[in-house]
């Protein structure tokens, strides 16, 4: 197919605001994105703007632009959203209780959407973003996500074709689909860098029942300059894996990274560019292309990049765009089912990096809710990698709002990732390595390493409040949560 061809075969062509008139005023809309790129634009605001009494439940990926989240809570046209937000007007219609949302897990989210139950399929309609379509394949956009369970699992498809996205992303993808269980055969990929499957989304022609052309490029992702607690916790970070990669036998060959998406998170990518690990190369298995693995790529420090989403800045956007095909030999878009795999994530030997709100003093961390009811975004993949790497890592400032509130908290409020599956705290004051302590020991270290000197004597206050009352995990009950009002 030529390069500015972005449509083959007899599909049917037609504009945003007829496409929405496939999608019933109660329905189920499964639409593309992941990482705020990759998702539908103009057939959600068609809806947005119909006029219609619309009652929708949106199923995405992963986060999304504006023209859902934004525009669809304006028009009061969502009912119910799924998995993940990042904007704030459905952040303050769900904290507000006029949106209902479900946070779930990335890994399982397309098993649980075609078998599990969580959305009625029968009215779902998926609406996805495209570079390019056929009558039964489309190629993927800037991210997968989980855009080919979406495909299988509704009754009508909607493909929204932009041209404004570089045809040569399709170099990028690699859609390998998980079988049906209990039939499902191991996932056959053996490095994080390996292509197993197609670069192209098949569908039944019969479900196509609409094309609509666009030319809008995504949002940019907007990084913040790194504050002066990023750069110290990215020294930390990289002082204790220089030491970890030399101890460990996880680390013969290579060292396997994944990174939360974000700010910080771009910064810690940052700062390994520094690293010393003896000569062994970076390997990235996560979610999401930043700008910081651009950098990487490009100093030669890293070998392979796999992860289901390009979330860039305009500059890494127009870098990636204007040189794709050099970029997609070391970068592997893959469906979140992949890039997240709880097997692929042990089996790499991955270290998960990721933020929070608050990690209390016995290593439970809070990565959603504010005071444990007001939502931020929701889990992502935190919990996939936190549960699943070998090394898992929660990095974050000790201190919010200007100094005012410990990160470092007596009682997590909500708690995402258990004590059982964090190994070390990361924060601008130092390091704590949870393994193989107990709880009290746990305490000590978090306290003592990691939560601010502003904070330590009154934490440590609590601690011995706490342990005059006894127990393996002593606790205040009528002042634990005291520090979150």
């Amino acid at each position: 197919m030529a390069e500015e061809s972005r449509t083959e075969g007899d599909v049917p062509l037609t504009d945003a605001e007829t496409a929405a008139e496939a999608v019933a005023d109660d329905a189920t809309l499964l639409v593309s994105g992941f990482g705020s790129v990759g998702y539908p634009k103009a057939v959600p605001e068609a809806l947005a703007e119909s006029g219609r009494d619309l009652s929708l439940t949106v199923v995405s990926g992963g986060s999304v632009g504006e023209e859902i989240d934004v525009a669809l809570i304006e028009s009061d046209s969502m009912a119910r959203r799924y998995p993940f937000q990042a904007r704030p007007a459905i952040r303050e219609a769900i904290n507000d209780g006029r949106v209902a949302f479900g946070d779930r897990h990335i890994s399982s989210l397309g098993d649980e959407v075609q078998y599990g139950g969580l959305v009625d399929t029968d009215s779902a309609v998926a609406v996805v973003e495209a570079v390019a379509v056929g009558e039964d394949w489309l190629v993927p956009s800037t991210s997968i996500g989980t855009t080919p369970a979406y495909v299988e699992s509704a009754d009508r498809l909607v493909v929204e074709v932009n041209a404004a996205q570089p045809r040569s992303l399709e170099a990028f993808h690699d859609v390998y689909r998980l079988g049906t269980p209990p039939n499902r055969e191991p996932i056959p990929i053996t490095d994080p860098g390996e292509r197993i499957g197609s670069s192209r989304v098949e569908f039944d022609p019969e479900k196509l029942v609409a094309v609509v052309e666009t030319e809008r490029r995504d949002a940019p992702y907007e990084f913040r300059d790194p504050t002066d607690d990023d750069l110290a916790i990215a020294a930390n970070l990289r002082s204790f894996l220089e030491a970890e990669v030399e101890r460990s036998p996880l680390f013969e060959e290579s060292v396997r990274l994944q990174f939360g998406v974000g700010s910080l998170g771009n910064a810690l990518m940052g700062a390994l560019g520094d690293a010393d690990f003896g000569g062994r190369d970076l390997v990235y298995f996560g979610e999401v292309i930043q700008d910081g693995l651009l950098d990487l790529l490009d100093e030669g420090r890293l070998r392979s990049a796999s992860a289901t989403s390009l979330a860039l800045s305009t500059a890494g956007q127009d870098r990636l765009f204007e040189d794709a095909d050099r970029y997609a030999e070391d970068i592997v878009l893959r469906p979140g089912d992949l890039s997240n795999s709880p097997t692929l994530i042990d089996r790499f030997g991955v270290v998960a990096v990721n933020s929070a709100v608050e990690v209390d003093v016995y290593g439970h961390v809070n990565s959603t809710n504010v005071g444990g009811s007001r939502i931020i975004s929701g889990v992502g993949g935190s919990g996939d990698f936190t549960r699943n790497a070998p090394l898992s890592v929660v990095a974050l400032p000790s201190t919010a709002a200007g100094g005012d509130i410990s990160r470092i908290v007596p009682m997590a409020p909500h708690v995402d990732h258990t004590e059982h599956d964090l190994d070390v705290v990361v924060t601008e004051q130092g390091v704590a390595d949870l393994r193989g302590t107990s709880p009290r020991e746990r305490a000590s270290l978090l306290v003592e390493n990691c939560a601010h000197p502003d904070f330590r004597e009154d934490l440590q206050a609590y601690l011995d409040r706490a342990a005059e009352r006894g127990g393996n995990v002593p606790h205040d009950l009528e002042t634990a949560f005291s520090w979150e009002r």
